[in-house]
């Protein structure tokens, strides 16, 4: 099966986590944050301790650990009624997080747009990572050398996952805007994308 998708991509403090939590209450869309999903595992969980150790150092969780949370998520999600994938379109947040993982979920994804949420202002996205870490208690967003280090991989590794998917999926989006300006164009855009399907 595949999941109608789209993806919330950005920096971190692009603001992508706030527009994929909101989008998620909008009946007709399932949010996957796998950030969240990471933070929320138990420390003697297996995957916890992977997440621990890299997260702590700025750095991405290898490939297999995070498509395996992934699947075991969806398929849990799926099972206690939280996601319709036959009606609800899959938002994903934080994932794929490379060409890589973007290759791995290529069955199983039908990408019907990325919203690349973009900041030129990095010290906006610093103090938004750093007044995120005190209210949530985010260890890795707590200090300045792991957020650089984030930063540094984000535009290595993963802003690559834009030219894997194409511009014509790309839509670009000035989260430095309010939340509710951010939401309205992407509501908007999928408004549009919606219009465009051929009708069942």
């Amino acid at each position: 099966m595949t999941f109608r998708t789209v993806l919330l991509f950005g920096a971190p403090g692009s603001g992508k986590g706030t527009q994929g939590k909101i989008l998620g209450t909008i009946p007709g869309f399932f949010h996957f944050a796998c950030g969240d999903a990471f933070r929320n595992l138990r420390i003697d969980d297996p995957l916890g301790k992977v997440f621990i150790e890299y997260s702590s150092k700025g750095q991405l969780v290898p490939d297999k650990s995070t498509i395996e949370l992934w699947k075991k998520n969806i398929q849990a999600s799926t099972s206690n009624g939280s996601f319709h994938p036959e009606r609800d379109m899959l938002v994903l947040d934080g994932i794929p997080r490379n060409p890589a993982q973007a290759e791995m979920l290529k069955s199983m994804l039908d990408v019907r747009a990325v919203f690349h949420l973009t900041c030129t202002d990095m010290t906006k996205m610093v103090e938004r990572l750093q007044r995120r870490a005190l209210r949530e208690n985010r260890l890795d967003d707590a200090h300045l050398e792991v957020i650089r280090r984030r930063l540094e991989i984000y535009d290595q590794e993963t802003k690559p996952v834009l030219e894997y998917y194409g511009s014509k999926l790309v839509h670009s989006v000035d989260s430095a805007a309010s939340p509710m300006n951010v939401l309205r164009t992407i509501l908007n855009d999928i408004a549009m994308l919606d219009e465009k399907q051929p009708k069942r």
